[in-house]
């Protein structure tokens, strides 16, 4: 169960409206919700675990099945539930280890506001929890290895994709795309971020050139996958996917602030980078450039400075008290810091290289 009290938009006292519109989508006879448990984790989204009974339909007998809808305040750069259930519906088709997608209804007036409802897959998706587990430690170089090949599956997903025309194609470098939409995000926070000003212009000096242009997951890492007994079951959270540079995907998995305190493990704090990697480049038809990394590794430090910003900001304006989040937005110095000393280590690795 969640570990604190905000408000929420599920009422799973009254699922009456829930049940009738949830039988009707899939073609059931009956739909009983016996149950709605909200679970951890979800600072962006809120997800409810749904026991469910069908009659009739393609979907006959007990459900285990996760409705996913939006917390009490929305982050302006996340996509809204029939956007998210599209990304995740495209990575269910291309073959991706995904929960399968049931439904998803964009009429706000239904529960409170728009969801989406999918399979409940095993296992937990924890980061501290993940990367102290005796199991994965032992199975770390061959999750790494899997996630590897799964990333590499997502971005084999090219443009126009399969019902993804809502997602912008970027016009110039990717990274240039993140810097100018974190710049904007930074504008609307009260509090002045010098460090992170001057992090964002190293960013924008240093872009690499536009390349070749994948879907990106937009979050993947140590906390949005579910792994049961050291084996992967699903990957989470397709609320950032859009068209982009596959290397953002690749530094947001490796970056220190996604290793939950494990920094020996450099992909994602459950396994050596170079096994991430060995999957990655089975999998594609376009490898990697781990020389690109490190620069995707500091934009993500910065990246996630700036979402961690717009956490406590949701706290700060009292739209949406939370402990967590206030905690959140107190974590940018940390980013910040391992941003500065990233491009330390890239000026002296690459500017004279």
């Amino acid at each position: 169960m969640a570990h604190e009290s905000r408000p929420r938009t599920l009422d799973p006292e009254n699922l009456g409206v829930l049940e009738t519109w949830l039988g009707r989508c899939i073609g059931a006879d009956d739909l009983t919700i016996e149950k709605a448990e909200l679970l951890s984790g979800g600072a962006i989204g809120e997800n409810w675990r749904l026991d469910a009974t069908v009659e009739g339909g393609g979907f006959q007998g007990k459900q285990d099945w996760v409705l996913r809808t939006d917390a009490a305040t929305r982050m302006a750069m996340s996509h809204d539930r029939a956007h998210e259930f599209a990304c995740l519906r495209a990575a269910h088709e291309a073959g991706v280890c995904v929960p399968e997608p049931i439904a998803e209804c964009a009429d706000a007036d239904l529960i409170g506001a728009p969801f989406m409802v999918v399979a409940h897959v095993g296992g937990y998706a924890q980061g501290h929890k993940i990367v102290r587990d005796p199991v994965v430690a032992k199975a770390g170089a061959a999750l790494a290895e899997a996630l590897g090949t799964q990333l590499a599956t997502i971005h084999a997903i090219r443009p126009p994709g399969n019902g993804l025309d809502f997602l912008a194609l970027p016009e110039k470098s990717p990274a240039l795309v993140q810097v100018e939409q974190m710049r904007e995000h930074l504008d609307r926070i009260s509090e002045p971020r010098p460090a992170l000003e001057y992090i964002l212009g190293w960013l924008e000096r240093n872009a690499p050139a536009k390349g070749q242009v994948v879907l990106c997951h937009g979050d993947f890492r140590t906390g949005n996958f579910m792994a049961d007994q050291g084996a992967l079951t699903g990957i989470l959270d397709w609320e950032f996917c859009h068209w982009g540079d596959r290397h953002l995907d690749i530094g947001w998995f490796c970056a220190r602030c996604w290793r939950f305190g494990a920094d020996e493990c450099e992909a994602g704090g459950i396994g050596p980078r170079d096994a991430f990697y060995k999957g990655y480049n089975a999998q594609t038809d376009t490898p990697l450039d781990a020389a690109q990394v490190p620069y995707w590794e500091i934009l993500s430090a910065a990246r996630w400075a700036v979402v961690a910003l717009l956490q406590g900001e949701r706290h700060i304006s009292g739209g949406e008290p939370s402990v967590e989040l206030l905690l959140t937005g107190l974590m940018v110095p940390e980013m910040e810091y391992d941003a500065l000393q990233g491009i330390l280590a890239f000026e002296r690795e690459y500017a004279h290289g």
